[in-house]
């Protein structure tokens, strides 16, 4: 079933306040900066991976707050997992604790949780805490919070081209008749409307791999903050700038 059939929260939103007027339904995150964040401070690479979990949780209630339908946050890449196995080994125990501690807060905020990318190659404790928060909250319609956890864009269209080629090879599908819509439907966004708007923190000048087909129209905003160091305040300037653009897809 379609993602809008079962959540029209995500369609046809509309706005009385002035000032969310023309805000993105879908923000999309990629978290940069937690290692560096914490070599400033001289402090261990994890201390800052802890500090970036509670930006998380301050940008998740923004969201929430201001009727932003959906984000969606780089946590974990494909290509992380060629950290040091000690680095990787903390960053996995941190997200199953972090998983677990915020069910209450998902539920209370009507927030549903959904987990993008090669979930299969996560731990089990992981795998165990992301299942029961996502069946916790699949009825939740205030919002969807989509985590991107072993994920690479790279690996995402892989997967769709070996899964319409077998549909092509069984004949469900003739090749004159894959358009956009069979693609996009082949990713793991299935359903869900692409970024409206991507933000990357740390002032890094490139995508890393994320949403490489969803992110072809997003309005893209690059700031040098780290993203520990990343603030309410600073996202709803961002949102701001946004309000601002001409999105022309394109187009005159």
């Amino acid at each position: 079933m379609n993602f809008s059939e079962t959540h029209p929260i995500y369609t046809d939103r509309v706005y009385t306040d002035r000032d969310t007027a023309n805000y993105p339904s879908h923000v999309a995150i990629i978290m940069d900066g937690n290692g560096r964040w914490a070599k400033q401070r001289l402090l261990n690479r994890i201390k800052g991976h802890e500090k970036g979990a509670e930006t998380v949780r301050t940008i998740v209630e923004c969201c929430r707050e201001i009727g932003i339908s959906i984000l969606t946050l780089y946590a974990f890449s494909t290509e992380n997992w060629q950290r040091p196995k000690v680095e990787v080994a903390a960053l996995m125990t941190l997200l199953a604790n972090f998983l677990k501690s915020e069910q209450k807060k998902l539920l209370d905020n009507n927030i549903r949780l959904n987990a993008i990318g090669q979930i299969e190659r996560l731990p089990e404790n992981v795998r165990n805490a992301l299942h029961n928060s996502m069946v916790l909250t699949e009825e939740n319609n205030g919002m969807l919070l989509n985590l991107a956890l072993s994920y690479g864009a790279r690996a995402e269209i892989v997967g769709m081209v070996k899964d319409i080629a077998i549909k092509v090879r069984e004949g469900i599908i003739d090749p004159d008749s894959i358009t956009d819509e069979v693609i996009s439907d082949s990713l793991y966004t299935k359903g869900m409307p692409d970024p409206d708007l991507l933000i990357r923190t740390s002032g890094e000048m490139r995508i890393s791999n994320f949403l490489l087909w969803q992110i072809a129209y997003t309005e893209i905003y690059v700031t040098d903050t780290l993203w520990p160091d990343f603030s309410k305040d600073e996202f709803m300037q961002i949102l701001k700038n946004y309000q601002h653009r001409k999105r022309r897809f394109g187009k005159v």
